[in-house]
């Protein structure tokens, strides 16, 4: 009678949910705020930096908002060799950046580039585990090496 083995011999897929930073929106207008003091120390003259402060603001605000009404992204990182998808989409190219409890997603759909930026406010650190390890597990190139063994 063969005996069970210890461990288990493949890993579940990861399953995440992106949705928007409120702490990256804060931080955001936080530096929209300063941008008016920070043109005002410059050596613009007086009526330039008001009207790029303005317009500065302007943007600035509109980014936020545009940030904050982004819909969700429901990510699928299966195991092995198995396409990765977004939204129920397969993608191409994908890659994970850990920079501390800052997560970077990218990836390619066709010719589109998408990115997805996890901040820890989105992302607890169970799920940021699991993410890192279901990253880990899965093939980093097909191409040749670039350079030999």
């Amino acid at each position: 009678m063969p005996s069970r083995p210890l461990s288990s011999p493949g890993s579940a897929p990861c399953r995440l949910e992106w949705r928007p930073s409120r702490w990256q929106c804060r931080a955001q207008v936080l530096l929209v705020a300063l941008v008016p003091w920070a043109l005002a120390l410059s050596d613009l003259p007086g009526p330039r930096w008001q009207m790029v402060a303005a317009a500065a603001v302007l943007v600035g605000v509109a980014e936020a908002r545009w940030q904050v009404r982004r819909p969700c992204r429901r990510l699928l990182i299966p195991p092995g060799d198995a396409a990765v998808t977004v939204d129920g989409r397969p993608v191409e190219a994908f890659a994970a950046r850990f920079r501390g409890p800052l997560v970077q997603l990218r990836w390619r759909q066709g010719w589109r580039r998408h990115a997805l930026l996890f901040w820890p406010d989105t992302l607890p650190a169970a799920q940021r585990r699991e993410l890192r390890l279901a990253v880990g597990n899965r093939c980093i190139s097909r191409s040749r090496r670039a350079m030999a063994p």
